[in-house]
């Protein structure tokens, strides 16, 4: 696209994604920043997780925090490196946030059934609350991104979102 004063605007959209793949490789410069996904992802997160960062500074919550209390109220009973690759924290950060959870009565850690030096991690009463609590700011930050977006574009997206995780991702899940 051209801009007013006739040149080209780097950052918009300028060949299909099927050419763009199939190009020689082509500099951010010449690609743009609002032409190359990782970049959008990681700008739409950051604002995401900034939003919620805020409503939850009244909870005493980290996002962390947030992440792994959403990630154990759909799959409960996770070994730490499991709830490290959802909640997509790094395994350092998520034994010190799992630490304060556990003293603060959110989560609880138990043997494996299957091998006693395991430990998996289930949520409490006290962490389900919590949650609750928190997923309609959750689910209110998710409605504002997704405004004036169809449910036809969001299925898209999804599938399309789905893929690249299938692409790039190095675990079974």
């Amino acid at each position: 696209m051209r801009l007013r004063n006739g040149e080209e605007d780097p950052n918009l959209e300028q060949d299909n994604v099927s050419e763009a793949s199939t190009s020689a490789p082509r500099s951010l410069g010449e690609i743009g920043l609002n032409q190359f996904a990782p970049y959008l992802m990681n700008r739409i997160m950051g604002r995401y997780n900034e939003s919620l960062r805020e409503k939850l500074a009244s909870s005493g919550l980290s996002v962390a925090q947030m992440r792994t209390l959403g990630v154990l109220s759909v799959v409960d009973g996770l070994m730490i490196n499991e709830l490290a690759i959802y909640a997509v924290i790094e395994q350092s950060t998520l034994s010190r946030t799992l630490d304060a959870m556990e003293k603060e009565g959110l989560i609880s850690r138990r043997a494996s059934e299957q091998d006693n030096r395991v430990r998996n991690i289930f949520l409490t009463d006290a962490g389900r609350s919590t949650f609750a609590k928190i997923w309609p700011h959750m689910q209110e930050e998710y409605s504002t991104m997704f405004q004036g977006i169809t449910q036809t574009e969001l299925e898209a997206l999804l599938t399309t979102l789905r893929k690249m995780l299938v692409n790039i991702r190095k675990h079974d899940f």
